[in-house]
């Protein structure tokens, strides 16, 4: 079986988002279709409470969805269907803007570490105006896989992973999305470890290290920490530890949409006649109806 290599590489670039909230905005903005079906990557971390107080106090969304996975720390979300959720240490909160939600994702906590990440995923044009959702996942729901000299926590999806002793585990994910068919692992790699990683051939993939240092593909193209990777279209992904710590990775994969994109801030649509709609729902409030 190939292996996929390295097309492109990119650094987050620091820059800060809601009501002042510090991050690192790993990928998004232009030539979106590079990452199809995703369209955002954010980073957001710190020790000092003045970088995350702020939070993101209630705004809009439409057209897609949003994948918060919390490394560390308390976030709460509220929205306008009154849901209520506490993200805390391994929390995963998936939400589905669809045809409108408007939320705030605010601190529960006024002094330690907060870090995590958030990833936006489009939705097909059929899904776009369908009802909202949301959805908190508890840490304990996550499947944790074990494997020679490797840790995977299954956030979405299903996969066949080989490791260290040539053993292959199948994986399977907590959330299995139908259209996009998101595969997100997060996955630590201990010093001198290496896991083979299959995946579907049509699918785009990215690789995101967090912590560490990855090797990638048969030539080993390093991938040090707050960089993302995108692949080559076909064949599995091979992944090693390039570094004497542990190294700690987001292998986030999923099936092209090949639609139009056309955003604009918290609107994803397929035309800019739909944005305009979306900001004249917004502004006379039925966006959500």
């Amino acid at each position: 079986m190939s292996n996929r290599t390295v097309v492109e590489q990119l650094q987050g670039r620091a820059t800060s988002d809601g009501d002042g909230v510090k991050l690192l905005r790993v990928f998004g903005g232009p030539r979106p279709e590079r990452f199809d079906p995703f369209l955002m990557l954010d980073e957001f971390g710190s020790e000092e409470a003045s970088d995350y107080i702020g939070g993101f106090p209630p705004h809009p969304h439409r057209g897609f969805e949003t994948v918060t996975y919390m490394l560390q720390g308390k976030m709460e979300h509220r929205d306008h269907m009154k849901n209520v959720g506490l993200l805390a240490d391994g929390d995963v909160q998936w939400m589905t803007a669809a045809k409108g939600i408007i939320h705030s994702e605010m601190p529960k906590q006024t002094e330690g570490k907060m870090r995590g990440f958030q990833l936006w995923v489009n939705l097909p044009s059929k899904t776009k105006m369908g009802p909202a959702h949301y959805d908190d996942i508890a840490a304990d729901r996550i499947p944790v896989y074990e494997l020679d000299g490797a840790t995977i926590k299954a956030i979405a999806g299903a996969t066949e992973v080989t490791d260290n002793a040539a053993k292959t585990h199948a994986i399977k994910g907590v959330t299995q999305v139908v259209d996009t068919e998101v595969l997100y692992l997060d996955v630590h790699l201990t010093e001198g470890a290496s896991v083979n990683i299959s995946l579907a051939d049509s699918h785009n993939t990215l690789v995101y290290t967090y912590d560490g240092t990855a090797a990638i593909g048969p030539q080993n193209t390093p991938a040090p920490a707050q960089t993302v990777s995108r692949l080559s279209e076909a064949g599995s992904l091979q992944l090693s530890n390039g570094a004497a710590e542990v190294t700690r990775v987001l292998v986030i994969a999923g099936k092209p949409l090949r639609e139009p994109i056309v955003q604009y801030g918290p609107f994803v649509m397929n035309t800019q006649e739909e944005i305009n709609q979306a900001i004249a729902d917004y502004q006379a409030g039925v966006l959500t109806d």
